[in-house]
């Protein structure tokens, strides 16, 4: 794993997936609240006119010369939930997140569970 603040001057480098397909660029990490690592990573997609941001999970991925390499393949990744480029990601909508990827997800009703840094 990598530590958040160097993550942070990854911003605007390009993401890929598994396979080495582009998939964006990183726009921002979002923090597990209850471990305090870096958990997901929004990833800019879309044409410049619908541009959103995409959630993938930062387990398993692995940083390289310019580009932020995520554990997963693009289809799921493009797939999975997204908010506007100007959103954020409300506590009841982090669920479906984790769904997405099959991850376990745990948090009381009323609390976040992921942070954006």
């Amino acid at each position: 794993m990598f530590e958040i603040e160097d993550i942070r001057d990854w911003r605007g480098r390009t993401v890929i997936d598994a396979s080495g397909s582009k998939v964006g660029e990183l726009e921002a990490v979002y923090v597990d609240t209850l471990t305090d690592l870096p958990a997901f990573a929004t990833v800019k997609t879309g044409m410049p006119m619908r541009q959103r941001l995409v959630f993938a999970p930062l387990d398993g991925a692995t940083v390289g010369p310019e580009y932020l390499r995520i554990a997963r393949p693009k289809k799921q990744i493009k797939n999975a939930p997204a908010i506007d480029l100007d959103g954020e990601l409300f506590a009841g909508d982090e669920g479906a997140v984790f769904a997405h990827y099959d991850l376990a997800y745990e948090a009381a009703p009323d609390e976040r569970r992921l942070a954006r840094r």
